[in-house]
């Protein structure tokens, strides 16, 4: 197995596309303090599944994408790619090289990837198991690393040596398989309770399982009774319909005839309504004759009484004049006649 090279972009102090090929033999990086040595092996942990943000250096995970400077925007997500040759078939996978990437973008969501096919972290952490180079195996050793290996605690050396005799894999499913014993002993403990409860409420369930037999065979002796009142009622109703025809039919003419009778009737108002406007019409205009010839009675009569009135001067002037000339016996005459055509 031989590490073959590293693809960073947006990691750390990594902002541009960087590639890291790494030769047989012994590949050295050297540089200035502050140059980024380390976050290439933080890279490479990384990569390989390390979620403790304290071992990356940072405060939370966000830290290890690019944050910016002055002359260089930040950037949106971190990705490093690591590929690994295979040919001597260590990783447990059927491929003679195997790339491993990981993706993480600022809103927090991440992507792991196995040769470009989507994948979780605990994949990529079975991979590597027992091969060293899981993110606590012994090919990578950092700063201080020495030191916690050969300090007074255990668990330390106990890690180092696990991963280093090949048994971190089997103790791995050792605990899972645990874990699972355990999940199973506690899924019996519940069953057995439930089968006891379920046994302490057979007794009531009997009862109520009875009553409900007899409920549902009262109910279909209801429900058979209630059918065969229903289909009688549907007899009785049928004869009742049948029985009612003929007289529907006589009331359909009786009302056929009264709706003619209603027609003719309102026809014969109808005529009426316009015989009576024009009587009332007639009657209006002899009103209006009628006024007519009495306002010329009054008229003829005031002229009579003015005619009667001239005559009797006339006839006292006479009686008071004797001698009168020809001339007021004249108009004596023509009053006289006009009298007279007036009566006439």
């Amino acid at each position: 197995m031989h590490l073959k090279k590293l693809e960073i972009q947006g990691f750390k102090s990594f902002p541009e596309y960087t590639l890291i090929e790494f030769d047989k033999g012994m590949t050295a990086i050297v540089g200035p303090n502050g140059s980024g040595k380390s976050n290439v092996t933080d890279a490479i942990r990384w990569v390989l599944g390390e979620q403790s943000v304290k071992t990356l250096r940072g405060s939370k995970m966000e830290d290890v994408i690019f944050n910016g400077t002055q002359s260089r925007r930040a950037m949106n997500f971190a990705e490093v790619s690591m590929t690994i040759d295979n040919s001597d078939g260590i990783l447990p996978i059927e491929f003679y090289e195997v790339q491993i990437t990981r993706r993480l973008y600022r809103s927090g969501e991440s992507e792991y990837q196995i040769n470009h096919v989507n994948c979780r972290m605990k994949d990529i952490l079975q991979l590597f198991m027992d091969t060293g180079l899981g993110k606590d195996g012994y090919s990578i050793i950092g700063q201080g690393r020495v030191d916690d290996i050969l300090s007074t605690k255990s668990e330390d050396r106990r890690k180092v040596l696990e991963e280093a005799s090949g048994i971190v894999k089997f103790k791995t499913r050792k605990e899972e398989a645990e874990r699972k014993l355990n999940s199973a002993e506690q899924n019996l403990v519940r069953i057995n309770d439930i089968l006891e409860e379920l046994n302490n409420q057979i007794g009531p369930l009997s009862e109520q399982a009875e009553k409900a037999k007899k409920y549902h065979q009262y109910y279909d002796e209801w429900k058979k009774d209630d059918i065969a009142v229903i289909l009688h009622m549907i007899d009785r109703n049928k004869v009742f319909l049948d029985g009612s025809a003929e007289e529907r039919a006589s009331l359909k003419k009786a009302i056929e005839e009264q709706e003619n009778l209603v027609l003719k009737i309102r026809s014969e108002n109808r005529e009426l309504t316009e015989r009576s406007a024009q009587l009332e019409e007639e009657i209006e205009n002899t009103r209006q004759e009628r006024s007519d010839i009495t306002e010329q009675i009054h008229e003829i009569n005031s002229q009579m009484l003015l005619l009667k009135e001239r005559h009797d001067q006339l006839l006292l002037r006479i009686k008071s004049a004797e001698g009168s000339d020809d001339e007021q016996a004249q108009e004596i005459e023509r009053l006289d006649n006009d009298i007279a055509g007036i009566n006439g």
